[in-house]
């Protein structure tokens, strides 16, 4: 597990800077508009959501290295030529290599269940989401000051170039993706075993968490533009994600779980006091304990998802939960827009609070509706279903 969280970490730092360079390569080396370095990044966001689950699938049936290999050589050759042609073919061959992509994501995660128990699972699942809140916040610092040295064109092709190294050490290192009782059983398991509206309520439960952090960091951008104190941006960014950390490590050392729904209610009411900051430093206080909920929410949301799902599904059901995520992503960015140009930064980090509130309180009303409604429609335990 201390591999796997050890490789995943570093894989994630190039993954979150090759995101930040494809928009500055199209802007600044192919003098293109922020609207296609926009469209570029939707399209390759897209497509990475949608090989999601069935990336994922494979995983379940033909395992790591039957998946990956393919990805390993499209993302070759597709990133060997990208970095180097005009704007359509680029957006071509990144939405090539984004429907390939080497399911970083759900391979580490996939990896860290199988190698832990349901006792010890919340620990190792709460380093693996503060590796990713770390890599966010490494990563692109390190692409932008890259670009700002070397070419973009340069430094887009080694970053891509890093990640397909990944898949190769990936495919070498072979991480068991399920645990070792577990690994003679048959290659997958039927998706009705598990794709009930337990389990899509709690997609539904990350991405509106996910919407809550992308709009919130959407609409500190505005904050600190009304402010003018636009270079403590990253100070005040830097400070929220510090409280991620903080809240990741606090909730793996618990020795109790607590619901993914709780939590997501927790972030909404935690958002909503950015909305009254009157000025960068009540903003990164206030953001700091907005930051306690974010990586545990998404760390419960794996870890009930794990328990729900049998281990033959695990890998489809980690791809969608991560399509979910991505999806989330955009919902959030967009409504907070839609409310900064309607009143400001109070009605984005207002927007954003609203939506984790009442998600996060409507998804448990629901179920407990449709548990009445629909008695022996409940999920199969993990045992039962694999048998």
């Amino acid at each position: 597990m201390r591999n796997i969280l050890l490789l995943g970490a570093l894989v994630r730092i190039p993954f979150f800077a090759g995101a930040v360079l494809l928009a500055l390569h199209v802007v600044q080396t192919l003098d293109g508009s922020y609207v296609q370095a926009g469209a570029l990044s939707t399209i390759v966001t897209v497509c990475i959501a949608l090989s999601g689950p069935w990336r994922g699938r494979l995983l379940d049936r033909f395992g790591l290295r039957r998946t990956i290999a393919p990805s390993i050589l499209i993302g070759a050759v597709c990133w060997s030529i990208a970095p180097f042609v005009d704007y359509v073919p680029l957006l071509i061959l990144a939405a090539i290599a984004g429907l390939f992509d080497v399911p970083i994501f759900t391979v580490v995660r996939q990896a860290v269940i199988a190698a832990t128990t349901e006792q010890n699972r919340q620990p190792a699942l709460a380093l693996e989401a503060v590796s990713v809140e770390c890599a966010f916040m490494i990563g692109p610092i390190v692409g932008v000051a890259a670009a700002g040295i070397w070419s973009t064109t340069t430094v887009l092709f080694c970053v891509q170039m890093t990640l397909v190294l990944a898949g190769i050490l990936l495919w070498i290192y072979n991480p068991p993706l399920r645990s070792a009782e577990h690994t003679d059983s048959a290659n997958s398991v039927p998706r009705r075993s598990w794709f009930r509206f337990e389990f899509v309520a709690l997609c539904i439960g990350a991405s509106a968490a996910i919407a809550v952090l992308a709009g919130s960091e959407l609409t500190f951008v505005s904050a600190i533009r009304e402010f003018e104190a636009q270079p403590l941006l990253g100070v005040v960014l830097a400070v929220w994600g510090f409280g991620s950390v903080v809240g990741g490590l606090t909730y793996g050392a618990l020795r109790r779980k607590i619901s993914t729904y709780l939590l997501l209610a927790g972030l909404g009411v935690v958002t909503l006091p950015m909305a009254f900051a009157v000025g960068p430093i009540s903003l990164a206080i206030t953001g700091l304990i907005a930051g306690l909920f974010c990586a545990p929410t998404i760390t419960a949301s794996i870890d009930q998802m794990s328990r729900i799902v049998p281990e033959g599904g695990r890998g489809e059901a980690i791809g969608w939960h991560s399509a979910a995520l991505t999806l989330g992503n955009g919902i959030g960015s967009s409504l907070a827009g839609v409310a900064i140009d309607a009143g400001g930064f109070p009605a984005g980090f207002g927007a954003a609070a609203a939506l984790g509130l009442g998600v996060g309180l409507g998804l448990p009303l629901l179920l407990a509706l449709r548990s009445r409604r629909h008695p022996t429609d409940v999920p199969e335990p993990v045992g039962a279903a694999q048998a």
